[in-house]
């Protein structure tokens, strides 16, 4: 993996010695996180759409229905910038204006293009599924032609990236350490319950390990 130039693009202002620009880095924040936002101007309107989305190399994949404007958007081959955020924690100082958060963001640029071909298309959508619970595709019905037909499927390459990054305790002035008030990091994890059987499932079916002993371990080297 190698690193993504820092422009003027990517660059990160704000606080910028919490700026990283390597896929290492980036990579699995990406891969971790099971929400993304899609921005990109549509008839001289700035929109920001949340989705699923899927990482293969250094594409981003992303599906939806063929009417969808977010997914016009990214097969038109115009810059997209998506973003991607995982919170770790609440971070209460003495003073208001320094609490702060914990998190691991990334925010991606690139252009992408249209999957047309059935059998790229369904590769896509297998890397989507096994992204969301690895080893769910081997497990359930693929899409039938008909659902295949009405699904729109892009590739996004990523051209620029950066990733900013927050961990630590509270960082208050000097003069307000003396102050008697709780400060300190309210650690926040995503915690995944014992699944819930669908009503309708027939008798003797077990939730599978993969789902009973779930966990985030992103999938998404292969290109």
């Amino acid at each position: 993996m190698s690193d993504f130039a820092a422009t003027t693009r990517n660059r990160v202002r704000r606080i910028p010695a919490r700026g990283h620009y390597d896929k290492a880095v980036i990579y699995p924040i990406i891969d971790e996180a099971l929400i993304c936002h899609v921005g990109f101007v549509a008839d001289g309107l700035p929109y920001v759409i949340p989705t699923i989305h899927a990482r293969s190399g250094d594409k981003l994949i992303f599906h939806g229905a063929k009417a969808s404007r977010m997914m016009k958007q990214i097969a038109s081959g115009k810059t997209i910038c998506v973003t991607f955020t995982l919170l770790d924690g609440l971070v209460l100082a003495r003073s208001t204006f320094h609490s702060s958060m914990n998190y691991r963001s990334a925010v991606v640029f690139g252009r992408g293009r249209p999957l047309t071909d059935d059998a790229e298309k369904m590769a896509a959508l297998e890397i989507l599924t096994e992204h969301l619970a690895h080893g769910r595709w081997a497990d359930a019905r693929p899409p039938n032609a008909k659902e295949l037909n009405s699904t729109a499927v892009a590739k996004l390459t990523i051209e620029s990236a950066s990733a900013k990054i927050r961990t630590g305790p509270p960082g208050d002035d000097e003069e307000d350490y003396a102050l008697p008030i709780w400060a300190g990091v309210l650690s926040i994890q995503q915690q995944y319950l014992p699944p819930i059987d669908d009503p309708g499932l027939a008798d003797g079916l077990a939730a599978p390990d993969y789902i009973v002993n779930y966990s985030r371990n992103g999938k998404g080297d292969a290109d």
